[in-house]
């Protein structure tokens, strides 16, 4: 009987031992390998906070500030910590509804229980100074620091581009990023994204129990101190982008101005623009979905973005090419025969610089011929293919087709389209097409679509009699003077000097000699060389002007696009590029009853555009 019960004691001890593994093995793992109640004993008494640093600053080309920031704070809460809150006087304080706050904490506790997360973002200065002496009696709430950006003017906001929350595709990208952070939405805010950003810190604060601050977690030994990112000397001249702004106040279209000889964009306009301050703040998610929807596009950046027939400018291009294959020479004369295609009224052209300044269709119609159909082969089918593969190739030496390659992202921008055999063959099918089926080209019609950034610097071409330099938005940045080497490559057209002197001298009677298209682009004192263009489209037709000043040593060149304006390239485009180089060159526009009457006329086709009904002849 002993035995039985000695037995019995055997396993209740050997229980009671295993038990007393069990927990000494489970104490040992919770207190000695186990990091999670520790980390939760510091989630209560530490707080991570992040030290945004400043975002760079962004001047124009002559030092003066543009965008530069200012303090916000963000509402910052941890929901394991929000206890005995007082919820109607909370959203009284903050100025919103239960229903907000709500909503608010649901999105908290999704992201987590026990991390930060933000509940309000961006509160003003004065909202923080009412709201900072109530904060002790709110539980598990806290106030986060970081800048917003403020622009000086309310310019140029298709270029500056904005800044906005980061999403799920940005975090993913980018391991610097997390929830609530900002980044470079657009612009040179998204392009040179990595230099104005900076580089954050943090610091470890010690709470109290009242979720109060009481001062650095072991003095600070574990905190970061953030690096301010580095400021932008843009190219713009802030004066001529403001005063091309208000010219196309009113209008759609665009403004493209650069520096010949170094490729810097002077100005670049989207009309019809907007103020970039309205995409600031928590108002920025409203204003952005107004923008967006508006019939205008003012959120397009069409200087970039637009593909237009480039009119009658195209010509310009055309002469060079056949100069240069020798199908035409300098003193190359054409009957203006409209039986081929349409002209207005003139003499016929006796050399290229008659026609360049009389723009003449038919001449061009014939230099086109030449360039397609050169008798290299005696089927015209073959012939016009290999005709078409030479001419495209110099097309993409002047730029066009292709995206340039400016700072500013290159998702916002458009290659054009200078058409090719392959793009020929798609439509029409193999040797079944030939100069005959495209020549609306000739004119700057047809299949062919420039972009507006591609049109100034075909201007910029003919300034220096046959190269470009990278077309540019930012001189250097940061404090030693950093700058982008690939913005300063010269890019040929492998055309002779000497028929970019006979363009120049073409584009230079539009504007100054009777017969010229663009006679009112002229500003007294200025030699101004310019070409008009009439595009053809979907609506009223598109006024086209681009120019170069002066005519030797140019300091400018410059496009201008005016969309669906009736009455042609030297109606409306080239008076207002004129403005633009009197404004730029003499710092000044004397001739005050003209800028009044364009920066207040808008010749513009009112939206929705419906097709143009021509009249019967």
């Amino acid at each position: 009987m002993s035995n039985r019960y000695a037995d019995r004691s055997h396993v209740v001890k050997l229980i009671f031992i295993v038990v007393g593994v069990l927990f000494v093995g489970r104490l040992a793992m919770l207190q000695l390998f186990s990091s999670k109640y520790r980390d939760l004993a510091k989630q209560q008494s530490l707080r991570p906070v992040t030290q945004y640093p400043a975002r760079g600053f962004i001047y124009d080309r002559h030092g003066e500030l543009l965008v530069h920031n200012e303090a916000v704070y963000d509402l910052m809460v941890i929901p394991r910590m929000v206890k005995g809150l007082d919820t109607n006087y909370f959203c009284e304080s903050l100025g919103i509804t239960r229903d907000d706050f709500d909503e608010r904490m649901r999105k908290a506790r999704k992201y987590s229980t026990y991390s930060a997360s933000i509940f309000m973002k961006q509160i003003s200065k004065e909202e923080y100074a009412r709201f900072e002496n109530k904060m002790y009696r709110f539980t598990g709430f806290y106030i986060s620091q970081r800048t917003l950006r403020i622009y000086d003017r309310p310019i140029a906001a298709q270029v500056l581009g904005y800044v906005g929350e980061v999403d799920k595709a940005d975090i993913e990208r980018d391991s610097y990023y997390t929830q609530g952070d900002y980044i470079g939405k657009s612009g040179l805010e998204k392009s040179y994204e990595e230099i104005l950003r900076g580089v954050k810190g943090k610091k470890i604060m010690q709470v109290d129990v009242h979720n109060r601050q009481v001062g650095p977690y072991q003095g600070g030994a574990y905190d970061t101190l953030p690096e301010e990112g580095m400021n932008l000397y843009t190219t713009l001249d802030a004066d001529l982008q403001q005063y091309a702004e208000e010219l196309m106040g009113n209008k759609r279209g665009c403004v493209v101005a650069l520096e010949p000889s170094t490729g810097e964009l002077l100005a670049m306009v989207s009309a019809p623009c907007y103020d970039p301050n309205l995409l600031v703040g928590r108002i920025r998610g409203e204003n952005y979905k107004k923008l967006n929807s508006d019939l205008a596009k003012p959120m397009l950046n069409r200087a970039l973005m637009g593909q237009y027939p480039p009119g009658s400018i195209f010509k310009v291009a055309q002469s060079m090419v056949a100069l240069d294959l020798g199908v035409i020479s300098p003193q190359s004369g054409f009957v203006c025969d409209k039986s081929l295609v349409g002209c207005h009224n003139h003499p016929s052209a006796r050399s290229v610089q008659e026609a360049i300044k009389m723009s003449c269709n038919p001449y061009f119609y014939q230099v086109y011929r030449r360039v397609i159909q050169q008798g290299k082969y005696k089927s015209i089918y073959k012939d016009s293919q290999y005709g078409l593969t030479v001419w495209r190739e110099y097309m993409l030496r002047f730029g066009f087709g292709q995206k340039l390659d400016i700072d500013l992202p290159k998702s916002g921008m458009s290659t054009g389209n200078i058409p090719d055999t392959a793009y020929y063959n798609r439509w029409y099918g193999k040797e079944r097409w030939a100069f005959s089926t495209i020549y609306s080209n000739s004119i700057g019609q047809g299949e062919v679509t420039v972009v507006p950034i591609q049109m100034a610097n075909l201007a910029a071409i003919v300034a220096n009699r046959g190269y470009y330099i990278t077309p540019h938005m930012v001189r250097f940045y940061g404090p030693d003077s950093l700058r982008n080497e690939e913005y300063y490559t010269r890019h040929e057209t492998g055309i002779d000097h000497k028929y970019f002197d006979i363009a120049a001298a073409g584009m230079y009677d539009v504007v100054h000699v009777a017969g010229g298209t663009g006679r009112r682009a002229r500003v007294d004192g200025l030699d101004v060389c310019g070409k008009t263009g009439t595009a053809e489209n979907y609506g009223n037709d598109h006024s086209v002007f681009i120019a170069f000043a002066p005519k030797d040593d140019p300091k400018i060149a410059l496009a201008v696009y005016v969309e669906n304006a009736q009455g042609g390239g030297g109606t409306w485009a080239a008076p207002i590029a004129g403005l633009l180089i009197e404004r730029y060159l003499n710092g000044e526009v004397k001739r005050k009853d003209v800028e009044k009457m364009y920066k207040e006329i808008n010749p513009c086709q009112k939206l929705p555009l419906t097709r143009r009904v021509k009249k019967k002849k």
